[in-house]
């Protein structure tokens, strides 16, 4: 007893400086208190193998032919980012929801993000909806992938590089490629509230290092 209560303030030292050097993550911050967003654009097929299919969603049904689709626009700090924040703004009507899956795959997903991360970014619902398409249209999707017809095995930088190629005004530091159970998952750009590229946060650049990352075709 004696020898933990002399590790103690060693202990106590030790939780305080994780603590302060731990991206805070917390629920229910104030609305429009954040830095920048992330877009993050899901690889569809790879989506509907991991997760998709179990659900039934419409996007994954055969003939769909989605190849990447925008899965949210997320209000970042520097460190950590907000979620579910406290907001005066009404939530939007089903009609605007069901409005967004031309982009989103499904209409259920656009409401998610409005309450996750749209809350947050202190924006009535319609507005943000909309800056969700602005973002989305303002990046280039490479066209090699629409031409995707069957599975493919390649380093998911193969895909960083793609979308660098499309975009010449986007930087090694701005765009990040994530991967799941060895499918490449997204491609995730760091964009300003005016929505012009910049520079990723620590805990966002964390590029996926698979040489051998799979590429589903769309259905």
């Amino acid at each position: 007893m004696r020898a933990f209560a002399g590790a103690a303030p060693a202990i106590l030292t030790a939780i305080l400086i994780a603590c302060a050097i731990t991206p805070a993550t917390a629920e229910g911050e104030r609305a429009g208190d954040f830095d920048y967003y992330v877009m993050a654009l899901s690889w569809s097929p790879n989506w509907c193998a991991l997760e998709g299919d179990a659900r039934g969603t419409p996007e994954c049904r055969k003939g769909s032919n989605r190849a990447f689709t925008l899965h949210g626009l997320w209000p970042q700090n520097e460190q950590g980012w907000p979620s579910y924040c406290r907001t005066g703004e009404r939530d939007p009507s089903r009609r605007e929801s069901e409005a967004m899956a031309d982009i989103m795959g499904a209409s259920g997903l656009a409401w998610y993000q409005w309450k996750k991360h749209g809350r947050c970014a202190g924006l009535p619902a319609s507005r943000y909806y909309e800056t969700m398409r602005q973002a989305f249209a303002s990046i280039t999707i490479p066209p090699v992938f629409a031409a995707i017809d069957q599975r493919y095995t390649l380093p998911a930088s193969v895909v960083e590089d793609a979308f660098l190629e499309a975009n010449p005004g986007l930087q090694t530091d701005q765009i990040t490629i994530t991967c799941d159970d060895g499918l490449i998952q997204e491609v995730r750009l760091c964009l300003t509230k005016d929505l012009q590229p910049r520079r990723c946060g620590p805990d966002v650049i964390r590029d996926c290092r698979l040489k051998d990352a799979i590429l589903e075709p769309p259905r």
